[in-house]
């Protein structure tokens, strides 16, 4: 039986455009489907269960920025953004608000084609239970991070967690002291093959910190040009 093919969602209102990355999507065996605004775009979410979505930012009415909070609300599907936008700000607070990748308008066939495929490598984990011996979990003073289960408890409380996010927390947090360099956390986290750049880094801790607010015997240090430690009170 042949392998399900994984579905891309495509946001975009300008018909042509979103016609052809459908075309170039679905020579590399993808299975897509096109909306033209925001609303759509969330409905679509239920109904078709996107492996990833491609989000336009200029949309009528709720913009992609809008819809890509509301999806993440929610959803861990991965979202790459794509926008004739280039500036920092756009790329940044898209980041922020949870988009994996950022695509510049006009973009190479090629490129988008090997950042989706990088993406979806990303969020690929195995649904084979492991043996006991290889569960991977961390634990501190009112934290304990699973990368087996992929899960977050943080005093009590299941945290809400995409997978880079608690993926690079589990990086930090299993070498306690250790400085890591924004470098070698993006070629542990997301690749060797991962075509973004260091501000991925810097938006994801950010967000780990936001979620972790308090006094704690334990937190994400920054290393002024260097990177991050996750600092251990010993």
């Amino acid at each position: 039986m042949a392998a399900a093919k994984q579905k891309i969602l495509i946001v975009d209102d300008d018909e042509n455009i979103a016609e052809l990355i459908s075309l170039y999507l679905t020579k590399e065996c993808f299975d897509t489907c096109i909306v033209g605004d925001g609303e759509a775009a969330l409905r679509e979410v239920k109904n078709y269960q996107p492996d990833l979505i491609l989000l336009d930012l200029m949309l009528p009415g709720m913009d992609g920025y809008q819809v890509c909070r509301e999806i993440r609300a929610s959803h861990d599907i991965p979202i790459i953004m794509i926008s004739a936008k280039g500036e920092v700000f756009d790329k940044v607070l898209g980041l922020e608000l949870g988009a994996d990748d950022y695509i510049e308008k006009p973009f190479d066939s090629k490129e988008m084609i090997a950042r989706v495929r990088a993406v979806l490598r990303r969020y690929t984990r195995t649904a084979v239970p492991e043996p006991e011996s290889d569960v991977k979990i961390v634990r501190y003073p009112d934290l304990m991070i699973n990368l087996t289960n992929y899960s977050v408890n943080y005093q009590g409380h299941i945290l809400e967690m995409p997978p880079k996010e608690l993926e690079l927390f589990y990086c930090l947090a299993s070498s306690p002291n250790r400085v890591f360099t924004r470098e070698q956390l993006l070629d542990q986290v997301w690749g060797y093959d991962y075509v973004g750049d260091t501000r991925t880094v810097d938006v994801h801790i950010k967000r780990i910190r936001e979620k972790t607010e308090g006094v704690h015997d334990w937190k994400i240090a920054t290393i002024w040009g260097i990177g991050y430690k996750f600092e251990v009170n010993t």
